[in-house]
């Protein structure tokens, strides 16, 4: 029987872990531990969690508390999935990560895992992530910390060098990927063996064939010559991006058109550009885009949800390490002579196998350079922003910012600065970390994603 917390279970990932848990008879014995700072949402979640207990008739037991240090000692894992200031993707401060840079002319399509606006994102997400690990440290120093929460890249880096912990940072980016080129070519997407290295979002498809042999590259590369099929003009439009990155550097990227188009400075620079690579632009809701099924009346006294396990890598970990059935996975860990032409002690998002050993990255190697190259620059970026936190050094977070690929490619340096100063006011209330005068902890203003 495992104990697994979850903080930030008023997020939309709360309900959909917990199902994955019960949905694995491996883990279906296990204490959930929802953890969220709003009391309704979390007493939302609770209930159809419960609901759904009840009506499987599960040996699952359940805890939720506002305090997560009630529910943290003993926890084996530990899952973070949180918004820090407000809403991850509708409100303040949000609504400033997004409209601050428009004012100057920078245009975001995602904004969370690298840009400007990423930056801020972490800037306000650190410290509050480093009080949960510290809490770890203390109430159970031997759980694996699994993390949900972007920018994945700069957290997974401060995670594994601010703190003594067992940790990994999840992102569905390439088996997302894997299943986007796989549907195109129509093959299933279990058929596809690959092998994929890089940073998070910037990973590469160094490998991808099937069992048999075949190179999945050629074939990709004639499908993509019949430009008159309707399927293949689609498939060209929605991803100009990644084609224009995979024709041009040789390798196919990870995660998507539109968070690809932030990681280099080839795609954002005019309207004309946006409109060419089909690119939208970040508009914020000044509420949840949607009601959820647990947020409905009357869905607590209903029989819950649909037993039915995602692709999330998370539960299959857990599964892996209880058992010993090792499950191979791509995870954001620190770079320990896995990639050895990215820096060391960066963040790489590479192989790994799990088992009862724990989380187990595996050797890559080089990169080809001009893919190096590539991931180079955003790792600068990532370094400074992580060195902002870890030393409460603001200029660090300034020079993080000058150095974006997006930011550098349309602003001067003076107009950077005016930007992160303006940017830096807006938000001052979410950046007490780095105020010398302030003491005691943060305050934990979590949101849903």
């Amino acid at each position: 029987m495992s104990k697994i917390v979850l903080i930030g279970a008023g997020s939309g990932f709360g309900l959909r872990f917990s199902l994955d848990i019960m949905s694995c008879e491996a883990l279906r014995d296990s204490t959930i531990c929802l953890c969220d700072i709003h009391q309704g949402r979390l007493k939302q979640v609770a209930d159809y969690v419960k609901a759904t207990i009840v009506n499987y008739d599960l040996p699952t037991k359940l805890e939720f508390d506002t305090d997560r240090t009630k529910l943290l000692p003993g926890a084996d894992f530990v899952v973070t999935s949180v918004a820090v200031g407000g809403g991850a993707y509708y409100g303040s401060p949000f609504k400033e990560d997004v409209e601050i840079p428009r004012k100057y002319g920078i245009e975001q399509s995602v904004a969370d895992s690298t840009s400007v606006g990423a930056i801020f994102r972490f800037l306000r997400t650190g410290p509050v992530h480093l009080q949960i690990l510290r809490d770890m440290e203390k109430y159970c120093p031997n759980a694996v910390h699994l993390n949900h929460t972007n920018p994945m890249a700069m957290l997974s880096w401060m995670h594994s060098t601010q703190t003594s912990l067992k940790t990994v940072g999840l992102c569905h980016g390439i088996y997302a990927t894997n299943s986007v080129l796989c549907r195109y070519l129509g093959i299933p997407n279990t058929d596809a063996r690959y092998k994929v290295a890089g940073i998070n979002h910037m990973a590469w498809f160094l490998e991808w064939k099937l069992a048999n042999g075949e190179n999945l590259y050629k074939r990709l590369d004639n499908a993509l010559e019949n430009k008159d099929d309707p399927k293949t003009a689609q498939f060209m439009l929605d991803e100009s991006v990644r084609l224009d990155i995979y024709k041009n550097f040789g390798y196919f990227p990870t995660e998507s058109n539109r968070h690809d188009s932030e990681y280099l400075p080839y795609f954002r620079r005019t309207a004309e550009m946006l409109e060419a690579y089909s690119l939208p632009i970040r508009e914020v809701p000044s509420s949840p885009p949607k009601v959820r099924e647990w947020m409905k009346d009357g869905a607590a006294e209903s029989k819950g949800a649909k037993l039915v396990r995602s692709n999330e890598y998370t539960t299959y970990i857990m599964e892996a390490i209880v058992t010993n059935e090792p499950f191979r996975f791509n995870g954001n860990v620190l770079n320990t002579g896995l990639i050895t032409n990215l820096p060391q002690r960066c963040c790489v998002e590479v192989p790994c196998f799990a088992d009862a050993h724990g989380i187990n990255p595996t050797y890559v190697g080089d990169l080809p350079s001009q893919l190096a190259a590539l991931n180079i620059s955003n790792v600068n970026v990532q370094m400074l922003a992580v060195e902002a936190v870890a030393n409460k050094n603001k200029e660090a977070a300034f020079h993080a910012c000058a150095l974006d690929p997006n930011a550098a490619a349309m602003l001067t340096l003076d107009k950077i600065r005016a930007m992160f100063e303006e940017m830096w006011e807006a938000e001052k209330d979410h950046l007490l970390w780095f105020d010398p005068e302030h003491k005691g902890p943060l305050p934990e203003i979590c949101a849903p994603n």
